[in-house]
């Protein structure tokens, strides 16, 4: 309930005024009796009283009845039953381990196969007997002959150059006959002439002074064979003229 409807029935209500001692008379709410001018506190009191509580409704916020809520049901706590323990099954037997036995494979009769056999030469060709008349003939090439190492001749030492013209004969020489010597002379592996052999001559005279200057005085480089010294036969002239002065 508001306070407005109270206010209202406050100010509405009649009021009842005290009579005087000489009479039981009645004075309504608006008149005011001998003794009104008298109290003037309470004549504002009874119109102000009501203003002033106008004011304070007006002024105020309106009060509002809340409804009455529920109240929230206290929690109730549970307590869980602890969880079992797992059960423990028994340990299993141990499985015996099957014993193990060596196994020794059979020795192969056959030979172990090779990894790489070897590769076996190419056989020659078939060359049939003569005559037989069995497949076509097939000519072998002769082997070829060992290479010999290189020969190099024998040379005149060029140390031995200035001996090597043989003296004038002095028969040939009164009768001034020139003329020249081929000879051929075996050279040792010292470099020396072992033999003289006549080739060619103009005169006898100068084959023989030709034949002893070459053993005494001719000196060569010998011939080689791959580096080895070696006997050899060459061939020499000689020339015989008669100088003026």
């Amino acid at each position: 309930m508001t306070l407005i409807p109270l206010i209202s029935a406050i100010v509405t209500a009649p009021q009842a005024t005290i009579a005087p001692a000489g009479g039981a008379t009645t004075v309504p709410r608006e008149s005011y009796g001998a003794g009104n001018g008298h109290r003037p506190m309470a004549a504002l009191f009874a119109v102000g009283l009501p203003v002033a509580l106008v004011v304070a409704v007006a002024l105020s916020p309106m009060i509002i009845e809340k409804k009455p809520t529920t109240a929230t049901p206290p929690w109730k706590s549970y307590t869980l039953p602890k969880p079992k323990p797992p059960e423990q099954l028994p340990d299993p037997k141990p499985q015996e381990q099957p014993q193990q036995t060596d196994f020794t494979a059979p020795k192969s009769p056959l030979p172990p196969i090779a990894q790489d056999p070897p590769v076996a030469p190419p056989l020659p060709p078939y060359v049939p007997p003569a005559g037989s008349g069995t497949g076509p003939s097939v000519v072998v090439d002769p082997p070829l002959p060992p290479v010999k190492p290189p020969f190099v001749i024998a040379e005149l030492d060029p140390r031995f150059a200035g001996t090597f013209q043989p003296e004038y004969p002095p028969s040939e020489q009164r009768r001034e006959i020139e003329g020249r010597a081929k000879v051929r002379v075996l050279i040792g592996t010292d470099g020396r002439v072992k033999a003289v052999e006549l080739l060619s001559t103009d005169s006898p005279g100068f084959f023989e002074e030709t034949k002893r200057r070459a053993l005494a005085k001719w000196r060569f480089k010998p011939a080689t064979r791959g580096g080895v010294a070696e006997e050899s036969w060459k061939v020499m002239t000689v020339h015989f003229q008669i100088r003026n002065g």
